[in-house]
């Protein structure tokens, strides 16, 4: 027997640990809520243009005729006439804009709908020039996209959904990095290879575009549990210098024994010392509070760009002026709800949300079919690594025995 001739089966060199850890943290927690990440990241997608959509809609309603004398009506006629043409609904809040040509725009809901919509306004003559519904429309999406519907247990079910989506992001870059940079890793990191076939590009899909998006859907996906988790909202306003307490818990409270003064000339005045094109108040604070509060920006649904924050007493028309801890706190909530919303940086903000949007509605169905592809030509190549083994080891000892 030949003893000095032994072969030795090469063998593959597998995976360290940390490889394996990532991989599977990666697949399957992706894979288990797949389907829940389509549907929000697909739903949010929808809701990041409403607010341009919605102006859209409301077409000639925008613009009014400017009467010489610019005599606006009181907030009290507004009201009387909102109230005559939409019976049953009541305001939230109110949109005043810089531009004379302008109309007012009243966001409205109905409390035994609920049904929401959006009313213009005449500012001059108070009459009411549309009432445009599209506005539910994207507060069912909102809440679909939250919560499915479905309370607090949907809303937990997204959140968990959402901390595997942020664990995603983090661990896709640890698989996307290359282990060595040249051209040939470059090119397949950086392009797709748009003639292959579908397995090559579909990977190339999920690979490439992942990258791409990788910061706008981790911002998405961390502000989403900050919006959802209070104590982690409370902490990012602590990091900011802001105070956790709510502003309007330090201003006047409503004393129905005095008469409040009408907030129209409150908010042109507003608009006239700024150079913000839009002023927004909400109703339902005036029925709590002795204080005026209003928020100076571009106004859109969730937040407000640019927002700068006046508030006057109710009564006595005089500004007050509030602690910066507080305006800090109001500020931080307003930056965390642009990020989520893609109102960071106009419209290039939103058109960077919308396109990660898309991206990351596809990367768990991309993800999917890599990893089937995967399963379906598994069991073969396992078996035929079972049988060359088998013939290395059959031929090794062969040569031992001769």
């Amino acid at each position: 027997m030949n003893t000095n001739n032994k072969i030795k089966v090469p063998r593959k060199k597998g995976k360290s640990l940390f490889n394996r850890f990532v991989a599977w943290l990666h697949l399957w927690p992706s894979i288990v809520a797949g389907i829940i990440l389509v549907v929000v990241s697909l739903s949010g997608t929808i809701i990041v243009y409403c607010d341009e959509i919605m102006d859209w809609m409301a077409g000639e309603a925008k613009y009014v005729n400017v009467p010489q004398n610019l005599q606006r009506v009181s907030s009290e006629v507004l009201k009387a006439n909102f109230s005559k043409s939409n019976p049953g609904y009541d305001i939230s809040e109110f949109v005043f804009f810089k531009d004379p040509k302008r109309s007012i725009r009243i966001r409205a809901f109905n409390p035994k709908g609920p049904k929401l919509a959006m009313v213009y306004a005449d500012p001059y003559t108070g009459k009411i020039l549309k009432k445009d519904e599209s506005l539910q429309f994207f507060f069912v999406m909102a809440h679909f996209h939250a919560s499915f519907l479905a309370g607090k247990t949907g809303g937990w079910i997204v959140a968990l959904a959402t901390i595997v989506f942020v664990i995603s992001t983090i661990t896709g870059l640890i698989l996307w990095w290359p282990k060595k940079w040249n051209k040939t890793t470059r090119q397949a990191s950086f392009t797709i290879k748009w003639k292959a076939r579908f397995k090559r590009f579909n990977y190339d899909l999920h690979n490439v575009y992942g990258f791409y998006s990788l910061i706008v859907c981790f911002i998405l996906g961390t502000t989403g549990l900050i919006i959802f988790f209070e104590p982690l909202m409370e902490t990012t306003v602590k990091l900011t210098n802001g105070t956790t307490e709510h502003m309007m818990d330090t201003l006047p409270k409503m004393d129905s024994t005095k008469i409040a003064k009408d907030i129209i000339p409150f908010a042109y005045h507003i608009l006239d010392k700024s150079e913000e094109k839009e002023v927004s108040i909400w109703n339902f604070e005036r029925k709590k509070l002795g204080a005026y509060i209003f928020t100076s920006g571009k106004v859109g649904l969730k937040s407000i760009e640019h927002a700068s924050i006046n508030v006057y007493d109710s009564y006595t028309g005089k500004e007050i002026n509030i602690d910066k801890k507080y305006l800090q706190h109001e500020k931080t909530e307003n930056i965390v709800w642009q990020l989520h919303m893609g109102q960071w940086w106009g419209q290039l903000g939103k058109l960077s949300t919308f396109l990660a949007g898309i991206i990351a509605t596809s990367l768990p169905i991309t993800g999917f079919l890599i990893w089937w592809g995967r399963r379906k030509k598994k069991s073969p190549q396992k078996k035929k690594e079972i049988k060359n083994n088998h013939k290395h080891r059959a031929e090794a000892h062969h040569e031992q025995i001769t």
